[in-house]
């Protein structure tokens, strides 16, 4: 599990996102994990709760009937393996894998080593102007990702510090350690800059979110506190140091605007939305198929969307990119699996939540943390890129602490 973590920081080089799929080392590791717990569970070391295993049950029943019915069924073959892996294999190996606290931890350890990695990546490009292109300058922190996979970056250090401010909070009152505590905090803290200068604003409402989840439900009055050390971090960095100041107060300012006057990225976004809609509207039981959106964009997207997106580093030089999904996971499930699999998604989201929102504690809120970041983020973004199978660690870690093991098992 820790490895899936890890290697996701392995660079795999500029990728073509027009093709149609991409093998990382993550995902050689994922598989391998799966492979393994399938062997626990054949000699019965393992077991999945009834809730899970039905869950993740009736997502593949949608995806395998979206599939049956597509518009392209050889093409949706491969997106049908692909969901089936993030969404249920690999989810179903890290609840049967995370039997212990220890390995729960080391398991958020990995998600905090990966973050920093990626951090000091990004952090020395923004410094150095070695980043991809933003505002006509080479200043965002993409990480070892590069600028075709422009939010995996944001992404890792989300998921790195909430991981690290769960456990530091995991840390506290009697039994706690005082300096694995600090530990994790500076963590967390080390983390915000990375974050700010991977300008994306995405991640920085999704973290926000997912940190107010997290501290409200281990302490309300902890959570009045956050929001002032963060602000005070925020001046200090950017306001004090002059870190991004310009840049990042550009692009906060521009999330207000999303409605009234909404940029060129936001407004392809509502574009897409609409697209998505209009793809389901055709197809409304079982979906166009997946990747089916891809194929239907042109024919049912509105005159004013663009071509493609700009994306542009040292490496790459200047690129168009193809806009090829949604840009909203909610959406593609239902232009592309229809109500059948929306309704399936939902089921499996939603018992995730409010189990972990009743049953998470000391570091397992980490849980929580992660997928709140994960759900908020789907209003705005959907699977792909080298970070997917991060996604399918977290909706693991989740089932495992919304569902825990039996009383005679090891729980979490």
């Amino acid at each position: 599990m820790a490895a899936t973590v890890l290697l996701v920081c392995v660079p795999t080089g500029e990728k073509d996102v027009a093709a149609s799929f991409h093998v990382t080392p993550a995902d050689l590791a994922s598989l391998l994990l799966v492979g393994l717990v399938g062997l626990d569970l054949l000699r019965g070391r393992a077991r999945l709760d009834r809730t899970v295993c039905l869950l993740f049950g009736a997502v593949v029943c949608a995806a395998a009937a979206a599939t049956l019915a597509s518009i392209d069924p050889a093409a949706s073959t491969t997106g049908f393996v692909r969901l089936v892996q993030i969404f249920v294999l690999v989810p179903a190996a890290v609840a049967c894998a995370v039997r212990t606290r220890g390995e729960q931890r080391l398991l958020l350890g990995a998600f905090v080593a990966a973050a920093l990695i990626e951090g000091a990546v990004g952090g020395y490009q923004f410094l150095t102007r070695t980043g991809a292109s933003y505002a006509g300058q080479p200043v965002r922190a993409v990480g070892t990702f590069g600028a075709l996979d422009i939010m995996a970056m944001s992404t890792v250090v989300s998921f790195g510090l909430l991981a690290a401010l769960a456990l530091a909070l995991a840390e506290r009152g009697p039994g706690g350690r005082p300096a694995h505590r600090r530990a994790w905090a500076a963590a967390a803290a080390l983390l915000l800059f990375p974050l700010a200068v991977s300008f994306s604003r995405g991640s920085w409402i999704a973290c926000a979110a997912a940190a107010a989840v997290l501290l409200l439900r281990a302490d309300a009055r902890l959570a009045l506190r956050g929001a002032v050390v963060t602000a005070a971090a925020a001046v200090v960095l950017v306001g004090g140091f002059g870190l991004g100041a310009s840049g990042v107060a550009e692009r906060l300012g521009s999330i207000g605007s999303v409605q009234a006057a909404p940029d060129q990225s936001v407004s392809d976004r509502y574009d897409l939305w609409a697209t998505a809609e209009r793809i389901w509207q055709d197809h409304p039981a079982t979906g166009a198929g997946p990747k089916a959106f891809q194929q239907l964009r042109d024919s049912h997207a509105p005159l004013r969307l663009s071509s493609g997106s700009d994306a542009a580093d040292a490496t790459i030089g200047f690129q168009r990119e193809p806009l090829l999904s949604p840009h909203n996971m909610y959406f593609l499930v239902l232009s592309e699996q229809g109500l059948i699999g929306i309704v399936a998604y939902a089921a499996l989201f939603l018992a995730l939540l409010i189990g972990c929102l009743r049953r998470a504690r000391g570091s397992g809120l980490a849980a929580l943390a992660l997928l709140a970041w994960t759900l908020v983020d789907f209003l705005y973004a959907d699977i792909g890129g080298t970070t997917t199978v991060l996604t399918s660690v977290v909706l693991g870690l989740a089932a495992r602490t919304a569902f825990p093991p039996p009383p005679d098992a090891e729980a979490v």
